[in-house]
């Protein structure tokens, strides 16, 4: 706005600086002046066709050039001959010069009442709070962050390659008669750099990028967050191939619950149309963010829309091995990147960042020459209980969390449960899943998530608050089953039958640990070395014991 503002006046400043020099240019006196013999020299001659008198000068006008000489020096006589007029530019240039200052004044002076006068009315009607980011133009931004900049996140990057040569050669899908995703969802935890994913398929793609948040989205007036996604999508369509990246879109992509139409419900029925079929986005992709995926509307997640997910978990240590690298590649240092990944388990990204910069800081306090191992342990409290805690597990918590996930990979290769991996920072393996399904998929699913708790009990006999996830949606899949869908023994639920079928379900699970106890010791191995296990490796595991 102040930009603006800024441009507006440079403009008018700049128009009247214009007129100014043209007419001084112009107006401005360019005669010769010439001593009393060359003028009479003129006169006899008869080259002077024109004689101009002012006040200090009289003016000859021949073909070729203007003279003039001092009005002191000439007589009367002289011009006998000749017509003589008197020269009123000089006065004309001063009016027409003060006129055009006077004109740009008031101009100003006019619009900066006008201004006050609108702003007075504005905030008479209760409008003052209007945001100003609803009359910003919409540009896209030049991202300088490729994917060599980003460490870890090799399965991230295969998901996405083929997004990006979309980008680069679109003709190549368009003839084949294929079409990429419309949308593609980002979901993982804060801090893993999701927006930074975002910005390299863009530089990778050389795509221009747009980037808004989905709070810049959510007005007070109802119709302005509509438009603002309308402006949006109409940049982009301009500029196809590109890029459009919504970052936390669950601030306004949150599940609708028909009992309110209000600016947020608008705004996202406006996004679901420009992402549908009707309008013609050809050339744009959507990215978007969140680490809520559970709160999406499921408009949002249907085909044609962000029907492709790309899951970024919290780094393995490889992967924060590689991070640590690319962050100490300009700072002199003697660290070793593959020890300080080992007890940095459960960082991600943005943590790893602010531990080499506290570690470089105190380098440079102590007055070293380098960064050393011992500066990474004295600064890692620090990042560690600083404003934003970092839930990082201690030794004896690591063996409880890996013969936890450990048993619900089993259980959930076993029944052949969907998921992508077994990740030991994050307790679950799959966000929560509100497609239908069958009785006896129901069920292996509430066994997969009391896998956790019973393999804990049997090993350990106590398990740890992290289940608190696990548990809750077990509770409510067995609510489900036994309330609304009727599952239960009987049609008509009774008060003891959620109790009865989930402690049958958890005697019936731990009794599958305790059957393949050694198996699940050979996947807790593995999870304990490498943090992960993709689901390829489970089922080939679990297939060869069975």
């Amino acid at each position: 706005m102040l930009s603006s503002k800024r441009n507006k006046l440079l403009l008018v400043v700049s128009t009247a600086v214009l007129i100014s020099l043209f007419l001084y240019a112009f107006l401005r006196d360019t005669a010769e002046i010439i001593p009393l013999r060359n003028a009479l020299e003129l006169i006899n001659n008869k080259s002077v066709y024109r004689v101009v008198a002012s006040k200090e000068y009289i003016y000859l006008k021949t073909d070729e050039q203007v003279y003039k000489i001092a009005i002191s020096q000439v007589k009367p006589e002289m011009f006998a001959n000749l017509k003589v007029s008197i020269d009123s530019n000089s006065s004309i240039a001063l009016y027409i010069l003060y006129g055009v200052l006077i004109l740009v004044g008031g101009s100003i002076a006019f619009r900066q009442w006008q201004k006050k006068d609108e702003s007075s009315n504005t905030s008479g009607s209760d409008k003052s709070f209007l945001p100003q980011n609803q009359t910003q133009e919409i540009s896209p931004v030049v991202s300088d962050v490729s994917f060599s900049d980003i460490g870890g996140i090799s399965d991230v990057k295969i998901e996405l390659e083929e997004i990006i040569d979309f980008l680069k050669n679109p003709l190549k899908y368009k003839n084949y008669g294929v079409y990429l995703p419309r949308g593609v969802l980002l979901v993982g935890p804060p801090g893993v750099g999701k927006t930074m994913i975002a910005k390299a398929v863009a530089a990778e793609a050389n795509a221009p990028f747009y980037y808004q948040s989905g709070a810049s989205f959510v007005q007070i007036y109802v119709g302005m967050g509509a438009k603002r996604v309308h402006d949006l999508f109409s940049a982009a369509k301009k500029n196809t191939p590109s890029i459009i990246f919504i970052d936390e879109i669950d601030a306004v992509g949150k599940k609708r619950d028909g009992n309110r139409n209000d600016e947020r419900e608008a705004t996202l029925n406006q996004l679901l149309t420009e992402m549908d079929g009707f309008e013609d986005s050809s050339g744009v992709i959507v990215l978007a963010a969140t680490n809520k995926i559970d709160v999406l509307d499921s408009a949002l997640l249907r085909a044609g829309r962000f029907d492709r997910r790309i899951f970024v978990d919290l780094p393995t240590p490889s992967e924060r091995e590689a991070i640590l690298l690319k962050y100490l590649k300009k700072i002199p240092h003697d660290v070793d990147a593959a020890e300080i990944s080992k007890m940095t388990m459960g960082f991600n990204g943005a943590s790893l960042a602010a531990l080499v910069n506290e570690a470089a800081l105190l380098s440079m306090r102590q007055n070293d020459l380098h960064v050393t191992d011992e500066h990474f342990n004295l600064v890692k409290d620090k990042v560690l209980l600083g404003k934003k805690r970092i839930p990082v597990l201690s030794s004896k918590q690591r063996e409880y969390r890996a013969r936890y996930q450990a048993a619900k990979g089993f259980v959930a290769a076993y029944y052949n449960i969907a998921f992508d991996k077994v990740i030991l920072t994050t307790a679950t393996i799959k966000p929560p899943v509100d497609t239908p399904m069958l009785q006896h998929e129901m069920v292996a699913h509430i066994k997969m998530l009391l896998a956790g708790i019973a393999a804990c009990n049997l090993h350990f006999s106590e398990h740890d608050s992290g289940a608190e996830t696990d548990i809750s949606e077990a509770k409510r899949l067995v609510s489900d089953m036994i309330n609304k869908y009727a599952m239960g023994e009987t049609i008509i639920s009774g008060n003891d039958d959620e109790r009865k079928l989930i402690e049958s379900l958890l005697e019936e699970t731990t009794l599958l640990l305790k059957t393949y106890d050694a198996d699940i010791k050979n996947i807790e191995t593995v999870l304990m070395e490498y943090e992960s296990i993709s689901k390829a490796l489970l089922i080939e595991m679990v297939n060869d014991i069975l």
